[in-house]
């Protein structure tokens, strides 16, 4: 699981609870087919042998890009290969390369009405940028949706963008967007940056200033551990020259610009000049996915996807191998058992209706960059097609603050886009394994935010709905003593066959997931 600054998000939740989610036909097929013989090849043995192999210190810790990832991505293609489950890609190849570099501590400065500024005191940016503007255009909010703009009668294609964190506020101390006292995703510290960054790119801007009063200290701590570190940040790589920049400030910044910043909400153009000049070294990486496909029977155009991540966060500066066998080791030798499930009831004739999509994804220790590149540069197979993500990130340890019984797994986003598969989802579990379903970290607000910090946000994003299965936290997270010694395999081999269970009856019910309160 990553370890998050900020991450985006965009969702909500589902519906239609009087229908009953495991229907008549699957569950017909389930008993003919005898499901729960093929759950039942997911076995403790075997996801040990597998990680035993998977996370020892052969594998270096599974860097992205590095020789470790490398060894990684080679071991599930030839799982594949040895249960004959093909590749995703119509040309025959596992791997889909994702295509990332990694950016160093940009240098550089900004100048104010002949004022310089060196980056780190008063602004922050992660990225060069160069440019030189007589004028700032204030868009306040930097919110459009609706019928609300801030970009009412303003024009700010080429041209530099100030905008404030928040969203506005009708006279009657309602939001414009939602009309209630609920804020919206343009108030979300998870999601907003993006979204006005997003909009302001649409339109031409050739950078946003971004004034944060709460964020601005968190970005600044992430830029100092940066610069303190020698280290990069890691991002899918752009071949747009033309992509805009974004460049944090600081109080003391905004009101240099724009006195009244905090109290006025108005759009307009502020006549200071202003340039930036900051530049960053970029290094290459070369990391894959590992995308296979079980097609379907009867509707192979359909797609249920059940992911993990396959990297990890490689050795540290002394020497000491984090082999990630919980994270997300665990989940890589899920899903390779899942697939084998799944696979033997194919050769023995019923197969699953939906085609069944096995992801492993890289750089998601990185910020999620995999499954981006996946749902966002190039879905090999549609995203409006694709049913629902079954997620899985750690599942194999118990989570010490947890009390209770320990044959349990966190859920999270079950209901978030899809009332109907979280019904679908408790419904299974209920005739099936009758784990514990714990939903601590599925409250909006938890502080942890792990719906944002994991691969099936970015299939949420995109109002496809999902499932995240969590074993919560430990001592040995992110640490070399996450070793394979510590994994519960009984508890690893339950959860697994959980998930196995709920993408059979994804897979084969009649009619395709509903998404009832889909973001937009």
């Amino acid at each position: 699981m990553k370890k998050t600054l900020f991450t985006l998000i965009v969702l909500v939740a589902a519906c239609n609870s009087s229908q009953k989610t495991v229907n008549d036909s699957a569950e017909q097929q389930a008993t003919k087919s005898d499901v729960t013989e093929y759950a039942a090849t997911i076995t403790e043995e075997e996801l040990e042998e597998h990680l035993v192999i998977y996370a020892s210190d052969e594998f270096e810790g599974r860097e992205t890009g590095s020789p470790g990832q490398k060894k990684a991505i080679a071991y599930i293609k030839k799982e594949y290969e040895k249960i004959a489950i093909p590749a995703a890609k119509s040309d025959g190849d596992y791997f889909q390369k994702v295509p990332l570099e990694i950016k160093k501590v940009p240098v550089g400065s900004i100048t104010i009405n002949g004022k310089t500024h060196p980056i780190g005191e008063g602004f922050l940016t992660f990225s060069a940028a160069q440019g030189s503007f007589d004028e700032v255009v204030y868009a306040g909010y930097g919110v459009e949706e609706g019928e609300y703009s801030d970009f009412s009668d303003m024009d700010v294609k080429g041209k530099i963008v100030l905008v404030k964190a928040g969203e506005p506020k009708n006279a009657d101390g309602t939001f414009a967007v939602s009309g209630t006292s609920e804020s919206s995703k343009w108030s979300d510290p998870n999601e907003s940056i993006a979204m006005k960054d997003k909009l302001l790119q649409s339109k031409g801007a050739k950078g946003m200033l971004y004034y944060d009063l709460d964020n601005y200290q968190r970005f600044k701590r992430y830029f100092e551990y940066m610069n303190n570190n020698n280290s990069g940040q890691m991002s899918i790589k752009s071949d747009d020259d033309e992509a805009g920049f974004a460049i944090y400030i600081d109080t003391n910044i905004a009101k240099e610009l724009l006195s009244d910043i905090d109290s006025n909400h108005t759009p307009s153009v502020v006549e200071s000049s202003f340039a930036v000049s900051t530049s960053s070294e970029n290094g290459a990486i070369d990391s894959e996915n590992v995308v296979a496909i079980l097609k379907g029977s009867e509707k192979p155009e359909e797609y249920v996807v059940i992911s993990s991540h396959l990297d990890h966060i490689g050795v540290t500066a002394d020497g000491q191998i984090n082999n990630g066998a919980d994270d997300d080791g665990s989940g890589t030798v899920a899903l390779l058992e899942i697939a084998e499930a799944f696979k033997k009831a194919a050769d023995e004739g019923n197969g699953p209706k939906r085609s069944i999509v096995f992801l492993h994804v890289t750089g998601e220790e990185k910020g999620l960059l995999g499954s981006q590149y996946y749902t966002d540069v190039d879905p090999i197979l549609p995203l409006e097609q694709t049913v629902a993500n079954l997620n899985i990130d750690m599942i194999g340890r118990i989570d010490p603050k947890r009390e209770g019984d320990r044959n349990y797994i966190y859920l999270i986003g079950s209901d978030k886009l899809s009332t109907e598969l979280h019904e679908l989802s408790e419904e299974v579990n209920q005739k099936f394994m009758n784990i514990e379903l714990d939903y601590t970290y599925n409250d909006e607000n938890d502080p942890n935010r792990f719906y944002y910090r994991s691969d099936h946000y970015n299939f949420a994003k995109n109002n496809i709905p999902i499932i995240f299965y969590f074993n919560g936290t430990h001592d040995d997270y992110h640490r070399p003593s996450d070793t394979v010694d510590k994994i519960n395999y009984d508890l690893l081999e339950n959860r697994s066959r959980l998930v196995f269970h709920t993408a059979w009856e994804i897979a084969n019910r009649e009619a395709r997931i509903i998404v009832d309160k889909a973001g937009d």
